[in-house]
């Protein structure tokens, strides 16, 4: 859910009004049924959230998950937005890529964990994935609060890394992008390894596309590298509204 990017996600209220958003299903969202869990929905629902709001070019900010939702939003509906922020994300499952960074940097029994939930997900690989794998994720100690206030709902997970996951490929629906594109990569993300953003932002049209990598950062640039990666979203944001 949103709450991991509360209260964060404040030091940019005066530059942009901050919405946070629980997907459908997810989080403090209302339960949905399972056929609903699809990422074009979850695409499509951008443009009905923006409706329901009045929001007009808005600046749409996806991480991890949330940005597998946010290239479907630029193939689907590309004029929609002013600019998209495409953060420690991926365009597809890239297996290999995630067990050798799971090794790197936690050894055998992180890859061991990591290549048992990425292929059979569920309640028995989801615990030894916690154990192994989820400390990983950053490189700075993370408020130990933050899993606690989060609603999370594993069901939707499983689903989408046993479906949609598998054979994702999200690289085609970018070429189409109309508006400009940051994409903010950890260079030790395990699970979005930077191999990954390097090829969505080929992807993309070259003269809308910029990489920005954190060298100290893992999953989520601004929870080990707050300063630097607000600065590069400053930037972004006021450069879309001309403040």
């Amino acid at each position: 859910d949103h709450s991991g990017f509360k209260p964060i996600f404040s030091r940019l209220a005066d530059v942009a009004q901050v919405i946070y958003c629980d997907h459908r299903g997810h989080g403090r969202s209302d339960r949905r049924p399972a056929e609903e869990w699809t990422l074009d929905t979850f695409a499509d629902d951008v443009v009905r959230l923006c409706d329901a709001l009045g929001i007009v070019k808005p600046v749409v900010l996806g991480q991890s998950f949330g940005g597998f939702v946010a290239q479907r939003y630029l193939a689907r509906h590309p004029a929609h937005p002013a600019r998209v922020v495409l953060s420690s994300t991926s365009h597809h499952m890239g297996l290999a890529r995630k067990l050798a960074m799971f090794e790197r940097l936690g050894g055998a029994a992180a890859r061991d964990a990591a290549h048992a939930f990425w292929t059979a997900p569920g309640p028995a690989t989801w615990g030894p994935y916690n154990t192994h794998c989820r400390d990983l994720y950053n490189t700075t100690l993370q408020p130990a609060d933050a899993r606690q206030r989060t609603v999370f709902n594993e069901d939707i997970l499983f689903t989408s890394v046993r479906g949609e996951q598998q054979t994702m490929n999200l690289l085609p629906g970018l070429a189409g992008a109309l508006c400009p594109v940051l994409v903010m990569a950890g260079e030790l993300d395990p699970v979005c390894p930077l191999d990954d953003s390097r090829d969505i932002f080929a992807a993309l049209p070259p003269h809308l596309a910029e990489l920005v990598t954190f060298p100290r950062s893992g999953h989520g640039t601004w929870r080990d590298e707050p300063d630097a990666a607000f600065a590069v979203l400053r930037r972004f944001i006021t450069a879309a509204s001309g403040i």
